[in-house]
């Protein structure tokens, strides 16, 4: 008769080798994470349609960058809120025909402290785009909702966290506060000055990690003025 014979505090060979077979398994099956890869000729094309869309609209274009390595954003003037999503919409070589969504983000920093943006998705080409504008506390925006009727409750929310008002739009009411409130709560301030007091903020220079598309622009022609990144 055979006996095994080993140290208690010692785990036995058979157990380690089963123990460390399972954990070898485990980890085999653990998923690696996904690394996104830039698509360089989707890329280029995206790149080539932004300078396209700039030749086209240069009143309302200011600038062409990339976002996040593929993301293809268009920096307009105010004034060309309804122009430059019609031409996306509409023009054959776009055809950025769904709305995804509208949001305002508040950079006190900048004079015009509100930045609108729109992001479009064109099933056509699988391309998706972002439009931003600008804006302060006391001048409107024109509504996407002529050229995009579901922009409707994202400018009211809109509205209603930051105070940016839109001209036309079908019924601009706050969605979570009193009307009567006065307050914005995405508002930023400083927590050392006074409420709605940004003369620190406004004298701070912010570098910029944007990719800028270089387009053709007329000689002799001046670009609209646009925010301090």
């Amino acid at each position: 008769m055979f006996r095994i014979l080993f140290n208690r505090n010692a785990t036995p060979v058979i157990v380690r080798r089963l123990a460390s077979s399972d954990a070898q398994q485990q980890t085999s099956q653990v998923k690696k994470p996904t690394i996104y890869k830039i698509d360089e000729e989707k890329r280029e094309k995206l790149a080539n349609f932004g300078r396209y869309a700039a030749e086209c609209l240069p009143k309302f274009i200011q600038q062409v960058q990339f976002a996040g390595g593929d993301e293809l954003e268009l920096l307009i003037h105010p004034n060309g809120v309804i122009p430059v999503l019609s031409f996306l919409k509409g023009n054959h070589s776009a055809q950025f025909t769904n709305f995804v969504f509208a949001t305002a983000v508040d950079v006190p920093t900048r004079k015009f402290r509100f930045e609108v943006v729109y992001a479009l998705l064109s099933i056509r080409f699988n391309a998706r785009v972002r439009v931003r504008t600008y804006t302060d506390e006391i001048s409107p925006l024109e509504s996407a909702t002529p050229v995009f009727s579901g922009a409707d409750w994202f400018e009211r929310e809109i509205y209603d966290m930051y105070g940016v008002w839109f001209n036309n739009h079908p019924e601009l009411r706050r969605i979570v506060y009193e009307p009567t409130e006065l307050a914005q709560e995405f508002r930023k301030f400083d927590l050392d000055t006074p409420w709605e007091n940004f003369t620190k903020f406004r004298d701070t220079t912010i570098k910029s990690g944007y990719q800028i598309i270089h387009t053709q622009s007329k000689e002799g022609e001046k670009p609209e003025e646009k925010p301090k990144a």
